[in-house]
């Protein structure tokens, strides 16, 4: 028999709708962008680097925004505060988490529409050069509880420059991915965006991410297989460099446009299933008019669908430019309004992996100590704690059995947080 929501999803779906708190949206499009932010917010660019962002994802608008070469919690907050809630506050992200695999501080982070999505669970892969970062979302759907959405997305950043040296290492990067691949559900729905730094399709990162034995099997979008690198046929999908000198700016790759290095990839099932499909034809390397090769991005002879405007934008924010795709579910879409999803996070989870001690930080918004509730996965309450205001609070669940727990508190529209304690 099909599973059908619970009476209790009804009448609280219900609720909020005759309230004001919610939009249904029986079919929904998702806009997803990738982008290397260009040692963000340090790099010696343009003044005010967080405005030109805005501007740049104001013409785009993304559900899902993922980035890499963020150095720093304060600069993952100004994206937040300046960049994406500069309207009103609809954006969240998880905690930035320094980079596990080096001392390297350069990291990748997940923003997200908080109205949509729930973060489900967080995780790091590392690797012999930079973490490759794991963010589980949800989607807010009417049958979530019996039937739930979920978004696997892996941002990661492999090693770059030419050299047998460096194209060893970016497929051993990529190894540690496509081993933990064989942890999770195979009919995951996946993404995996990054910086990728391959240079032809023949490279053995490339090959091993698309490989058809792998235990979720992915696809480039696009299927444009050849020598990316200095290839005038590719210079549609050229994502680097955006400045034939880097000269201005002190840092980031001069060039003009001439490398795809930035991709985003989805597991198979996207391509054709109806509860997550990606878009055909919506893959674009977003400011390129593809005829900019060996130029720069703001060159007038660059013209085209993207403006003057934006292009200029893109100059100066980045040595790179963005990709984007569109998504599109099936599922009847739960879009909360206001106060009623502001109350939603009012904390987060920094490991949902446990070995012992498990890190919860209370949100801004807790004007009081929080009363926070552990069940197991057969509806046991198994402890409660009181989480006090304004802290990042270390709780020890070592005492916890090996199994599924579910994480949630009294508190009205509050979606349970699971964790795994290993």
């Amino acid at each position: 028999m099909k599973n059908l929501p619970s009476i209790s999803t009804y009448l609280f779906v219900l609720f909020l709708f005759i309230t004001g708190g919610l939009q249904l949206q029986a079919q929904e499009n998702l806009k997803v962008m990738f982008y290397n932010l260009l040692m963000y917010p340090e790099a010696q660019q343009a003044y005010n680097r967080e405005l030109l962002l805005r501007e740049i994802i104001n013409t785009y608008e993304p559900d899902i925004f993922m980035v890499c070469e963020l150095q720093s919690q304060e600069g993952a907050d100004e994206i937040l505060e300046v960049s994406l809630n500069d309207n009103e506050l609809i954006y969240e992200a998880p905690p930035f988490i320094a980079n596990q695999s080096s001392g390297a501080d350069l990291q990748q982070l997940v923003f997200y529409r908080k109205d949509k999505f729930t973060l489900a669970q967080t995780d790091i892969i590392t690797t012999n050069i930079r973490d490759i970062n794991r963010y589980q979302l949800q989607l807010n759907t009417v049958n979530g509880d019996t039937d739930p959405l979920l978004i696997d997305l892996y941002v990661s950043h492999l090693k770059s420059s030419q050299g047998g040296e460096n194209v060893t290492k970016r497929f051993e990067m990529v190894t540690e991915f496509t081993n933990y691949l064989e942890t999770i559900d195979p009919n995951s729905f996946v993404i995996f965006a990054g910086d990728l730094n391959l240079y032809t399709s023949t490279e053995p990162a490339y090959i091993e991410l698309l490989d058809a034995t792998n235990d979720v099997v992915l696809k480039d979008p696009i299927e444009t297989p050849g020598a990316w690198s200095s290839n005038e046929d590719f210079v549609a999908v050229h994502t680097q460099s955006t400045r034939v000198s880097s000269g201005p700016f002190g840092t980031g790759a001069g060039g003009g446009l001439d490398d795809r290095f930035d991709f985003m990839l989805v597991s198979e099932n996207m391509l054709t299933d109806p509860k997550l499909r990606y878009v055909p034809n919506s893959y674009l390397a977003y400011g390129n008019n593809g005829n900019c090769f060996n130029e720069s991005i703001n060159d007038p002879d660059c013209g085209g669908t993207f403006g003057t405007s934006l292009r200029s934008n893109l100059y100066n924010m980045s040595d790179h430019l963005p990709v984007v795709m569109d998504l599109e579910t099936n599922q009847e879409v739960v879009i909360l309004n206001g106060t009623d999803f502001a109350a939603q996070r009012l904390f987060t989870v920094e490991n949902t992996m446990v070995s012992s001690d498990i890190y919860i930080n209370a949100s801004s918004q807790l004007k009081a100590s929080l009363s926070l509730q552990f069940f197991d996965i057969l509806g046991h309450l198994i402890m409660t704690y009181e989480l006090p205001i304004d802290t990042r609070e270390r709780i020890d669940l070592s005492h916890f059995a090996s199994g599924v727990y579910y994480i949630t508190t009294n508190q009205p529209n509050q979606q349970p947080i699971k964790i795994v304690k290993e």
